[in-house]
């Protein structure tokens, strides 16, 4: 089959994981990787010499740039984005910009160019969001679902995934507390008994190819993930690397939260137990409000899925995950 696909944001953490698997996957005759750091696409490049995948500049929030790279294409997984809380605190506007509006961008250009399916990669903080970078990606997620009402799924489908923290991305607390304990300087802790998802690169990819594969208009999709207490990580980090330093309590950072939720109580009424998924079907009931104080839902909330509730890690199944991370491997090798 000769598709061509394009990544958003493409040199990011999911976008070099995902063309490891991509590059030799027969389905795709070319993937298109879409950014703006030309330094991080030069070195990509370097990398993989693989005439299969081409490279473009730009930025999702320049429309023009992103039709520039739209023509031709089949599939998109759009995973550019802001995504550090702290910076999207201080700088709410430019996620706005880039997770609302840009998202808007991709997903105006696929309509107008047939793309067959875009799938977007949301976030653990969309849900009951507190922060602005949750906000602006719960925003994205709405903007995919209210442009989904208007396709002709027969042409194009959207859909999108939502996952929690991604260990030992860029930005995440696996290689700052590695960097720490190869300077001899203590583990910096948020909050001791604070919870987070625990997904490798691999299941995030795994996340992304199941909704290309069995999503529908306006599905959100959730994979069913453990979790651990930042404490649990600490601790699982300082036996791997056989380190003794303390470790040092520092409190909450700026929009951070003690626990992440995947799925709201309001969402379980109608996800779907997939197994290993959810799936969160979209609200397509239109704005007739009338109809909807006698048709409305009665149901009774479940109760939501996140850290705190599900499968939780002790400190071997945390450094047994751990050791499934190159990014360890490599640092545990010298």
């Amino acid at each position: 089959m000769i598709n061509k696909l394009l990544i958003t944001g493409g040199t990011g953490s999911f976008g070099t994981a995902f063309l490891k698997k991509a590059v030799s996957n027969n389905e795709f005759s070319e993937i298109r990787i879409f950014s703006r750091d030309e330094k991080k696409q030069d070195d990509l490049r370097k990398k993989l010499q693989n005439p299969k995948v081409k490279f473009y500049i730009g930025d999702v929030r320049d429309i023009d740039s992103v039709r520039n790279v739209m023509y031709g294409v089949d599939y998109i997984f759009h995973a550019a984005a802001l995504k550090q809380v702290p910076s999207c605190e201080f700088f709410p506007i430019e996620a706005v910009k880039t997770n609302i509006l840009g998202t808007d961008n991709v997903l105006t250009c696929a309509a107008q160019e047939g793309v067959k399916k875009v799938v977007i990669l949301s976030t653990d903080k969309a849900a009951y969001p507190i922060n602005a970078m949750g906000m602006s990606k719960a925003l994205m997620e709405k903007v995919m679902v209210a442009r989904s009402r208007n396709l002709d799924t027969e042409k194009t489908i959207f859909c999108g995934t939502r996952y929690g923290n991604v260990m030992a991305s860029r930005g995440s607390v696996i290689p700052l507390f590695i960097e720490q304990i190869k300077q001899g300087k203590p583990l910096s802790l948020t909050q001791p008994e604070m919870t987070r998802f625990m997904m490798t690169l691999d299941h995030a990819v795994e996340l992304v190819l199941f909704a290309f594969e069995h999503g529908e208009q306006g599905d959100l999709f959730v994979q069913k993930s453990p979790a651990a207490t930042i404490e649990t990580l600490a601790l699982a980090l300082k036996e791997l690397f056989n380190n003794n330093a303390p470790v040092e309590t520092i409190g909450i950072r700026h929009g951070e939260k003690m626990y992440e939720t995947l799925v709201t109580s309001e969402e379980m009424l109608k996800a779907q137990d997939l197994g290993d998924y959810f799936r969160i079907r979209a609200d397509n009931r239109d704005l007739n409000y009338k109809k909807y104080y006698s048709e409305g839902q009665a149901s009774k909330l479940k109760g939501e899925y996140n850290s705190d509730n599900t499968n939780r890690l002790d400190l071997h199944g945390m450094k047994k995950l751990l050791l499934e991370l190159p990014e360890v491997q490599r640092e545990m090798n010298g």
